[in-house]
């Protein structure tokens, strides 16, 4: 699938090719995207690439979550696989659309959160930077919350700046909604800066329960929840957390929404459909309700990520936001399964030409930040 206009194409000659590399909290594998950009500005989205992880390295990550022994050491190691998979993603990516390592300007590399803690100043997302511009040939930009942390932010969101940049309205406020393993929002008014926050658990949560009662590693089409009922005593106490209530900005992560938040709340004799229908329900009503909060005057709502391939969570959304209109962002011109990588091609490119890409108001930092640290290849 192509984002390219015809005059985005007549400018390619003045142009330049980045990549950005995601791997979500979902930690189903490595998104890459080809991006086109005039300086800063956006031109289109090109190609996309994914290679999924192991099911081994998916475990060992998993297993950073929680302080455990030797956990420097795996960290490390773990980054290193990490980043050759990264490699991979963009060698498959340049093969078939036919580049070679000198066409592209930069790499943007997220890497993987394992642990995410703005509350004391720090975010880890693990990637061996050096050693993946080494193996691309490609300059290498990565490591893009730290700044924002030390101005004061909660380094994420960072997508809001983004998301602005390329679909946000004049005429209308427009939410933009992620539902990756963590759900989050950026609000785009009309007339002022972008803001967002992680609204609460997105897949993460349904995924878990799925792969623990089916070892299946997501509800393909939300078919599993459909048989199922709501539980309206279960949904009651997730919904209990003090996160929901709290101000923005703020993030997560599986810090709070894992596997053990959900046992918590269990009482262990319920239907396994029912609890999954019931997180279904809990990532639609988390997020409409702070769409409904943050946005009240909204009425589009964007969806990207996996969540928009469940069409069970997107009618709990609709019937939850009778206000408004629920599409994907491919109604903006990018597939709703590229927008976070290319999001970190966008943000590289923000890096070379050193614009301030942090939306302050998403993650309250202090001041405009330049996000990202650079590695030759």
């Amino acid at each position: 699938m192509t984002h390219t206009s015809t005059s985005q194409t007549d400018s390619a000659s003045s142009s330049q090719l980045y990549i950005g590399i995601m791997s979500g909290t979902s930690m189903d594998g490595a998104d890459a995207v080809l991006i086109r950009m005039d300086g800063g500005r956006w031109l289109g989205a090109e190609a996309h690439s994914f290679l999924p992880y192991s099911g081994r390295l998916k475990s060992e990550l998993l297993a950073l979550q929680d302080s455990g022994g030797d956990e420097l050491h795996r960290s490390r190691i773990l980054a290193q696989q990490l980043s050759r998979l990264y490699a991979d993603t963009v060698e498959q990516l340049l093969e078939r659309q036919g580049l070679r390592p000198s066409d592209i300007a930069a790499v943007g590399c997220h890497g993987q959160t394992v642990r995410h803690a703005p509350e004391h100043g720090y975010s880890i997302q693990l990637a061996d930077l050096p050693l993946l511009a080494d193996l691309t040939g490609i300059f290498t930009v990565g490591d893009f919350r730290s700044r924002d942390l030390a101005a004061g932010g909660q380094g994420a969101p960072l997508v809001p700046a983004f998301h602005q940049a390329l679909f946000a309205s004049p005429d209308e406020t427009r939410v933009l909604l992620n539902i990756g393993g963590i759900a989050n929002i950026s609000v785009l008014p009309p007339d002022a800066p972008a803001f967002g926050f992680d609204t609460g658990p997105g897949n993460m949560l349904m995924d878990a329960w799925t792969q623990k009662i089916w070892q299946k590693p997501y509800d393909e089409d939300g078919r599993l929840a459909a048989q199922g009922k709501v539980l309206p005593s279960l949904l009651e106490n997730l919904l209990c957390h003090d996160y929901f209530s709290r101000p923005q900005p703020k993030s997560t992560g599986r810090e709070l929404f894992a596997l053990p938040y959900l046992a918590d709340r269990l009482s262990g004799g319920e239907n396994p459909h029912d609890v999954l229908r019931t997180l279904t329900a809990f990532t639609a009503e988390t997020a409409a309700a702070e769409i409904r909060r943050a946005a009240p005057e909204c009425r589009r709502v964007y969806v990207c990520g996996g969540g928009i391939r469940n069409p069970l969570l997107t009618a709990d959304l609709a019937e939850r936001l009778p206000q408004c209109e629920i599409l994907g962002t491919a109604a903006l011109n990018l597939d709703p399964q590229w927008v976070e990588a290319a999001a970190f091609g966008w943000l590289a490119a923000c890096w070379v030409n050193r614009i301030p890409s942090n939306p302050r108001r998403a993650t309250g930092a202090r001041r405009d930040c330049i996000l990202g640290c650079g590695h030759f290849a």
